[in-house]
């Protein structure tokens, strides 16, 4: 899991609206470990500000974007 404030609040959004779209998905599944590293790459890429609401914004996007095969 990811150790930085921000970074973490931002996959617990991410995570939590990701789920309650798709009940359907265990809070175990792989999906959350890609997107702490979706996230933590795009932040020390630095293409986002790091802001906590900007980066869950990022990976629910990221999250809707992911096909079932790369799960």
């Amino acid at each position: 899991m990811v150790d930085d404030g921000p970074l973490r609040a931002a996959v617990d959004i991410a995570w939590c609206v990701y789920r309650t779209r798709h009940r359907d998905i265990d809070a175990a599944d792989g999906r959350r470990c890609l997107l702490e590293r979706h996230l933590q790459g795009r932040r020390e890429a630095r293409e986002s500000s790091g802001d906590a609401q900007e980066l869950a914004a990022f990976g629910l996007a990221y999250l809707e974007r992911l096909s079932d095969d790369e799960c």
